[in-house]
């Protein structure tokens, strides 16, 4: 006679999406909150693995550079398809010149963070062209302050882009309205993007969508990084750039009204290129999940921006 199904399996949801954890930059500290914010993960839907190195300390590094290193190599030889940061920091311009990132895109791996994982994404598409995606990560959106889930926002996003299912996406916006353009989505860190100008692992991208974020520098600092990038060259050859969250700094009295509005109401005097703010990416929550390095769609209509996310690896 044939076995009944078991009841709880049949009514069982989606199995969770396996995702391997590795620290390529600043150490995970002792007081971090690493085992309530995998149990976020597997609430989340996900089935997080910590890479054996996660929790290495070196000076302010979660190991060696080598060791650091090695755990790329762990993550592209381990079954799961997503690997995603703890967390960043600094530490990873440090190994630029030690990894094979062509043998790294040939892994197929959904390669996720943002942050200092920004050095790692440029050179990806710098010297693979590879797409990775700038998303969360551990300690920063899975270890919220209290008992709370994760932010929803979030999840479903990282959810949709593994899945495959991340076609468009709309946000609140501010900046030029009727703006159309097409072109390669690349940037990040502002900080980390501008320390890789000159260098081999900065990419060359004409007509692209540039993204921007960045935390705890001063207005001026990050008008001083925005106008490298437009003496540069960089801003001019873009069809549009999109600014995150610039947050966490702090204006003074000498001051004296110059603020992060300001920087950007100048830049766009500047440059041709349509300046848009209010992407949700960055140092808070919510954060999409999006393909670096994909050719995607960006349409602005009125007080809202839609990317479209239809040609991207995954």
């Amino acid at each position: 006679m044939p076995k009944k199904p078991d009841q709880s399996q049949a009514s069982a949801g989606p199995a969770p999406v396996p995702i391997y954890l590795i620290s390529p930059s600043s150490a995970v500290p002792p007081d971090a909150p690493i085992d309530a914010s995998l149990e976020r993960m597997r609430a989340a839907g996900f089935a997080p693995v910590l890479d054996p190195g996660a929790l290495r300390t070196a000076q302010r590094f979660a190991g060696s550079d080598a060791q650091r290193a090695g755990a790329f190599a762990r993550a592209a030889a381990q079954p799961a398809h997503a690997v995603m940061i703890t967390r960043g920091g600094y530490g990873l311009t440090r190994l630029l010149p030690s990894l094979d990132f062509r043998a790294l895109a040939r892994a197929g791996k959904a390669w996720i963070g943002y942050s200092d994982f920004t050095a790692f994404q440029l050179a990806m598409l710098a010297r693979a062209r590879a797409v990775t995606w700038a998303g969360p990560a551990l300690l920063d959106d899975f270890a919220t302050e209290d008992d709370a889930p994760a932010d929803e926002t979030t999840v479903g996003a990282l959810h949709d882009a593994l899945a495959g299912r991340l076609e468009i996406v709309g946000f609140r916006a501010s900046g030029p309205s009727g703006v159309d353009v097409r072109g390669t989505l690349w940037g990040g860190n502002l900080t980390v993007l501008c320390s890789l100008i000159g260098t081999p692992w900065f990419p060359r991208v004409k007509g692209g969508i540039l993204f921007l974020e960045d935390v705890g520098e001063h207005p001026y600092r990050i008008e001083r990084m925005l106008t490298q990038l437009l003496h540069a060259g960089v801003l001019d050859a873009q069809g549009a750039v999109l600014i995150g969250h610039v947050n966490r700094y702090r204006l003074v009295e000498r001051d004296a009204g110059f603020d992060m509005p300001g920087v950007i109401r100048r830049l766009r005097t500047l440059t041709k290129t349509p300046i848009i703010t209010g992407l949700p990416m960055g140092h808070e929550s919510p954060k999409l999940t999006l393909p670096h390095g994909a050719t995607v769609g960006l349409a602005t209509e009125g007080r809202t921006a839609y990317l479209v996310l239809d040609e991207h690896d995954h």
